[in-house]
């Protein structure tokens, strides 16, 4: 399959609001050559990075919306306004097969369509773009409520949460420091010739340019492990000590699980568990890698009485199902699927979760709040509202050199060059 032509399949379902790149990129970039796969992702991911602004764009070129069912046209249609504005991609080719694909898609109609689209933009770009600089969402990339919700909770912080999120993340690694010292590992690295710099507030983080970390030295027997800055903190504030049972709750893609258990190798017991079985086998297949042994079990947190076995653990993690609006960079497609709607009903989702695992947390542990949000709804006021309901959680205040402190707990926004936009909260049970 071309390459365009296995982008048009992957985002005419988003378009249709159906799955995401993470569910959908996959079985289509697999029909294409492998050396045409990399082309695919970065078409795919940058379409949606820009997605607000090449729609709006789209929006003025076309005489009239595309239906529903061409949504693969419509699609065509971005992927050629992106390769114009935003790659290397001769402005000849990026037309010519993209304009080409509509013919495999079986709607030879639309090559036409598509071609004059492009062309015309080709030469009113200046004038059109002119045009539309008062509208935010073609000047900044993202829609109009993600960018109030930004203004509301972080003023001027947001331009820089608005660039953060339109660059292309870079790769950060976690060195396993039981086999190796980051110090060591970067010398390692140096002696490949690979540019890395070590993360600037987790001990045992590096970031790297992008690039296939499977490429990187000693990664199949668990030197390493992908995982960014920002996540890299949440094993250090569960306090770990030798005999204790952790629940890692909402545990894949295991890369936490991995960290915890790496943290504490003498811990009694780690149950790493998921809704979705299709996700534990991620994290199975990056234990196995590590040489790390975790009981791995497919339930929803939210209904404990259907996959525990009546023991209390002592650190539960809760890394709860979020917006993902501090790393947008990395899932540019929440962009196009979130809406202002949905935040009220993730944060009921995460109370949910935070209420059904507190009774199997045991007097005097420790369970850690976090999401990918930078959403205060989701996060610090999640988190005050759980401590006013729950007479026996107490906040163990995170005093840290990163992030910023809030009324409950502590946020990171997201860094162009740095960690992704991140929230933990820490909540201690009473003994008695």
């Amino acid at each position: 399959m071309k390459p365009r032509v296995a982008c048009a399949r992957a985002l005419a379902e988003l378009l249709r609001q159906r799955g995401s790149l993470a569910s959908s990129l996959p079985q289509w970039q697999d029909k294409v050559e492998p050396a045409d796969r990399a082309l695919v992702r970065e078409l795919c991911y940058g379409s949606m990075r820009y997605y607000p602004r090449l729609n709006t764009i789209a929006e003025q070129l076309l005489d009239k919306p595309l239906r529903a069912k061409d949504s693969d046209v419509q699609a065509l249609i971005l992927l050629g306004l992106y390769q114009l504005d935003y790659t290397r991609i001769p402005d000849h080719a990026a037309i010519g097969e993209t304009a080409g694909a509509a013919k495999a898609l079986k709607k030879p109609w639309a090559t036409g369509l598509v071609n004059g689209v492009l062309r015309r933009y080709q030469r009113e770009r200046d004038e059109l773009t002119a045009r539309l600089a008062e509208i935010p969402e073609f000047t900044s990339a993202h829609p109009q409520w993600l960018l109030d919700a930004y203004r509301i909770a972080w003023g001027s912080a947001t331009d820089q949460i608005v660039s953060a999120n339109n660059a292309h993340p870079p790769l950060t690694i976690r060195v396993n420091t039981e086999q190796t010292s980051r110090a060591d590992y970067l010398r390692i690295l140096a002696k490949e010739e690979f540019t890395a710099s070590p993360t600037r507030f987790s001990d045992c983080g590096i970031t790297l340019p992008p690039c296939d970390p499977t490429m990187l030295p000693g990664f199949t027997s668990g030197l390493i492990s992908v995982q960014d800055e920002a996540t890299q903190f949440a094993a250090p504030l569960l306090e770990l000590q030798p005999g204790q049972r952790v629940l890692d709750a909402c545990a894949a893609p295991g890369g936490k699980t991995g960290h915890i258990l790496q943290s504490e190798p003498q811990l009694g017991e780690v149950v790493a568990l998921d809704i979705e079985e299709r996700r534990l086998a991620k994290v199975k297949q990056n234990l196995q890698r590590l040489q790390l042994d975790a009981q791995v079990l497919a339930g929803d947190a939210g209904k404990p009485e259907q996959w525990w076995d009546g023991q209390l653990f002592d650190r539960i993690l809760l890394d709860a199902p979020c917006s993902a609006t501090g790393i947008i960079r990395r899932q540019s497609d929440i962009k196009l699927l979130r809406s202002a709607a949905d935040i009220n009903r993730l944060v009921q989702l995460q109370s949910q979760l935070l209420d059904a695992l507190w009774p199997l947390l045991k007097p005097g542990g420790i369970l850690v709040y976090a999401t990918c949000s930078a959403l205060p709804a989701e996060n610090s006021e999640q988190a005050s509202a759980f401590l006013q309901r729950t007479h026996n959680a107490q906040e163990i205040v995170i005093d840290a050199d990163w992030g910023i402190a809030q009324k409950a707990g502590r946020q990171l926004l997201p860094q162009q060059d740095g960690h992704d936009g991140f929230y933990y909260a820490k909540f201690k049970k009473a003994e008695k």
